[in-house]
């Protein structure tokens, strides 16, 4: 297999989680500077300097999750417009009041829209059905006209395209697009683009059921100015196990508290990939990057640096699948970090040039791009900056210095919050016990996120760009089916 190869059999095909690039890496960013560390105190040298800058950044993403928590625990959607047409004040601002705001008075009506579904079978073989049925019976339609566009690709005929094409002709809404040759999300959703007619487009993964007004919502936004609108994912099968519940936790935390806060501080969001509505042109010039991983923040970021406005509505709700076992979590955080990596490398440098974001912006943006990048190196410095510690004078002396447990208080007082926060404003009523366990393992879950950001990281200096789809279980039938030969299927 080649570098840039994608793979569309999934469900047979299994990636390595790659156990050794994990060693290596924590030995290269942990035992190599215990030893630099350890060398250095030798020589008389005092590294209180580096706890400094360890703590540092932990108090740093500390402030910002309360600070995000506070926020959504204040505020439940996007204010709307002082009828006095008086200024917020500091503290409001600083809240949140001064980031979108919607008038839905004397709103434009509803244009046409595109929902495009991109769809690698036979991987989604087994959910697709359900999700285009959702789409044609429980969206509302505008009235200026309504289209769902199947944007797929598959290596072997399948028996659900007989399915499809089926419902294809009981519904002229729903439009089939089998993109040959295509290789990655990215080109079933441009050729998708190139089709729609909707002066409004959708973007969903195949397991995505979004909230049957999600368009009206949209359009609030879109109206007002906006070329992008980003909903909430709501994880729809998070009773399945303790992994899925941890996930649907950490996307409350994600999608109710961190890009909501965000988007109402700062007035800027990124688009995630699903659940996403663009106004037609702009998706249109922007489109998707198919040499890049995570070809959604790429589009996100093109599309601010192109002037672009992007904001996130908590109440466009859209559920979908978790991964259900460790592998298919590994996979799609590795690619994720790694594409997240990729865009860090391409548009940092941009981010801070560009006239199109304000300070506050663009400082926004280097926390999700740089510093993100370089929290796990930084932050896993306390362990060589310990064990060097410990080895040098035989015992690990608590410091006393103020900062140092003020850092400590914070880090481990921000999870929780962050957590507390979540479940309040979360769209499914979880058991108690769902925020519970999340509250008290999200520093262990951090942790194993951080190793495969190390993995990413590995992966892209060495060029390895494998493109794994997130695996969904499938049945026997689904196996026999596939070991078919083409003719017989067709």
């Amino acid at each position: 297999m080649t570098e840039d190869t994608r793979v569309e059999d999934a469900p047979i095909r299994r990636t390595p989680y790659g156990w050794g690039r994990v060693i290596l890496m924590h030995l290269i960013v942990v035992a190599v500077p215990t030893l630099v560390y350890y060398n250095l105190r030798v020589a008389g040298h005092d590294l209180f300097w580096l706890h400094i800058v360890v703590a540092t950044t932990y108090f740093i993403t500390a402030v910002v999750l309360m600070w995000e928590a506070l926020i959504t625990l204040t505020r439940k959607r996007a204010s709307r417009d002082d009828p006095d047409g008086s200024r917020p004040r500091l503290l409001a601002r600083l809240l949140g009041t001064a980031g979108g705001r919607l008038t839905v008075a004397d709103m434009p009506p509803i244009p046409s829209a595109t929902i495009i579904v991109a769809a690698f079978l036979p991987n989604e073989r087994e959910i697709i059905v359900d999700t285009v049925r959702h789409l044609l019976t429980q969206i509302h339609r505008p009235t200026e006209g309504f289209e769902v566009i199947l944007a797929y690709n598959t290596p072997t005929h399948l028996h659900v395209e007989d399915e499809l094409a089926a419902i294809a002709a009981d519904d002229a809404a729903f439009r089939l697009l089998r993109v040959e040759g295509s290789e990655s999300k990215a080109q079933n959703v441009n050729a998708a683009i190139d089709i729609a007619t909707g002066a409004i487009v959708s973007i969903l993964d195949a397991d995505h059921h979004p909230c049957p007004d999600c368009i009206t919502r949209a359009w609030r936004w879109l109206a007002q100015g906006y070329d992008v609108v980003q909903g909430r994912s709501v994880v729809r099968n998070h009773d399945t196990n303790m992994l899925t519940r941890l996930i649907a936790v950490e996307f409350e935390c994600i999608y109710s508290v961190s890009h909501t806060a965000r988007s109402l501080a700062l007035d800027t969001a990124i688009f995630g990939g699903s659940n996403g509505y663009w106004r037609t042109e702009t998706i249109r010039t922007v489109r998707l990057d198919q040499s890049m991983m995570t070809e959604d923040i790429d589009a996100s970021a093109r599309a601010i640096l192109a002037g672009y406005r992007i904001a996130h509505d908590r109440s466009i709700i859209s559920t979908e699948l978790a991964p259900t076992t460790f592998h298919a979590f590994w996979c799609q955080r590795k690619r994720w970090a790694q594409g997240w990596l990729q865009v860090s490398l391409k548009h940092q440098g941009p981010i801070w040039r560009t006239n199109h974001l304000t300070a506050l912006q663009k400082l926004h943006w280097t926390y999700l791009l740089l510093y993100r990048e370089l929290y796990p190196l930084i932050t896993l410095q306390i362990f060589p900056v310990v064990i060097s510690l410990w080895l040098y004078q035989g015992d690990v002396p608590l410091r006393t210095h103020w900062f140092l447990w003020l850092s400590t208080v914070a880090t481990l007082a921000s999870g929780p919050i962050a957590t507390i926060s979540a479940m309040k404003n979360a769209h499914i009523r979880y058991h108690w016990w769902y925020g519970f366990v999340y509250g008290l393992t999200v520093i262990v879950f951090v942790m194993l996120k951080n190793a495969i950001v190390l993995v990413a990281m590995y992966d892209q200096l060495f060029k390895k760009t494998d493109w794994v789809v997130t695996r969904r279980d499938i049945s026997h039938q689904l196996e026999a089916e596939l070991a078919e030969p083409e003719s017989s299927a067709a």
